[in-house]
């Protein structure tokens, strides 16, 4: 069981979504087993991929250090994770968001839909609509390389 966070006083959401040339695994894998290989700095992921365990990251940008916390709400695997997302400013702004990635394989690869809900305002909003797809771009090509 988990406890969902109450996202009612923080309508705001975005929609990014992306075919993804790896199959739904293997995106499912990344998410869950080698988030430290695409998305967060090396050395700072501490992460179990079981529902309600907190995870911790870094990201580095522009010269500064981003901590991100969070925990897997839900986990089916190779169609659906959900995850409490919190990082302070400008990420979330020490709101606990939720993401929500879907999986749906397609002509071998997998059509990936990511919702993030609960953003605080229209600025950080429009802040994670720009820098989801890059993300989801990078996540892209690390798998491809990984694959070769």
């Amino acid at each position: 069981m988990h406890i969902q966070p109450d996202l009612s006083s923080r309508p705001l959401k975005l929609t990014v979504e992306r075919t993804m040339l790896a199959s739904p695994d293997v995106v499912y894998r990344a998410w869950t087993e080698q988030f430290g290989q695409w998305f967060a700095e090396p050395g700072t992921l501490m992460m179990k991929a079981e529902v309600n365990v907190p995870f911790f990251f870094e990201t580095h940008f522009e010269g500064q250090r981003h901590p991100h916390y969070g925990r897997f709400l839900q986990l089916v695997p190779d169609q659906l994770l959900e995850l409490t997302w919190v990082t302070g400013n400008p990420g979330t702004q020490g709101a606990e968001t939720v993401i929500s990635i879907e999986l749906s394989p397609q002509n071998g690869g997998t059509q990936l839909k990511l919702t993030h809900a609960g953003l605080p305002d229209e600025d950080t909003r429009n802040g994670h609509k720009e820098a989801w797809p890059e993300a989801l771009a990078n996540l892209d090509q690390c798998m491809v390389k990984k694959a070769t």
